[in-house]
């Protein structure tokens, strides 16, 4: 579960930014696995979400708010579960291998 602990106040200036993301009409299971996928299926749909994600307006600043309350699935501004987890690894000084 996300740390909502972290999240900013209701103030929609810091929230307007979402109605931006190219995602917002695309298909929410394309950025979110279903149990039990594994592999190459697994891949692929992470990185036709990416592919949403790099064409965004809004991508760092999607990437930096699922960084901040520390989201723990789905691909949120071009990075998976596992590569925001490094950037949050390396972001605190260590390095994690994979």
């Amino acid at each position: 579960m996300a740390e909502i602990s972290r999240l900013p106040g209701p103030v929609m200036d810091l929230w307007e930014w979402q109605f931006d993301g190219a995602c917002r009409d695309a298909d929410q299971d394309l950025f979110f696995h279903p149990e039990g996928e594994r592999g190459s299926a697994r891949r692929r749909r992470a990185e036709a979400a990416k592919a949403i994600c790099a064409s965004c307006p809004v991508l760092n600043e999607c990437r930096e708010q699922s960084l901040a309350v520390r989201e723990p699935y789905g691909v949120w501004g071009g990075l998976s579960e596992e590569e925001r987890a490094a950037v949050l690894a390396e972001r605190a000084g260590r390095r994690v291998t994979a």
